[in-house]
């Protein structure tokens, strides 16, 4: 069976497996810088890489040395971690920003809903995520889970380094202010 894959693999290259060189070179090639974004955006950086190397699935030990990097990244702020939760709302509903349209610094959104679902009443959400409808009745909302909620929403890689979650805090898209009030909309107990 091995013969016959390797054989058709020569017959039909397309049939073969990309390489992760393959696919930055056609990023490469494709994509072209306009407005604000830039080049950069095809370029894995480190851990990006270790988790395509290994099919999300680096070393244990790899994973949580790279994780407590990851941890260090984070930046809390003081007091309380909870914002207003009704901008927390429109925040996650919000798709827009860094857009090669957008204007530099122009307020962005998490788009939290294309992966997961908020609110029992929203109809349209993604899966990718874990539902998080009730999040904070079933947690509590005390500062360790404030901690947590904020540091996985700024660096998602801290918490599981090969993470489908972007990191929001660490790549500038959202502001401090913007993932208080995520963590408002998860924990604040008036929130939805």
């Amino acid at each position: 069976m091995k013969l016959l894959l390797l054989l058709l693999v020569q017959i039909f290259p397309a049939l073969a497996q990309p390489t992760p060189k393959d696919v930055e070179k056609v990023m490469q090639r494709d994509f072209h810088a306009r407005g604000q974004a830039g080049m950069e955006r095809v370029v894995q950086d480190g851990i990006q890489r270790v988790c395509t190397e290994t099919h999300d699935r680096p070393p244990a030990e790899l994973a949580k040395r790279l994780e407590a990097d990851q941890m260090k990244t984070v930046a809390f702020p003081q007091g309380s971690l909870i914002g207003d939760w009704k901008r927390g709302e429109r925040i996650a509903q919000n798709g827009r920003g860094m857009q090669w349209t957008d204007a530099p610094g122009a307020p962005t959104g998490g788009s939290c809903y294309n992966c997961h679902q908020l609110s029992p009443k929203e109809i349209s959400f993604g899966t990718i995520g874990p539902s998080l409808a009730g999040f904070g009745a079933k947690r509590g909302s005390g500062p360790d889970v404030q901690r947590y909620v904020y540091g996985k929403i700024y660096n998602a890689k801290a918490y599981s380094l090969c993470s489908q979650m972007p990191r929001l805090g660490y790549s500038g898209t959202l502001t401090e202010q913007q993932i208080k009030d995520l963590v408002g909309l998860l924990l604040d107990p008036a929130s939805p």
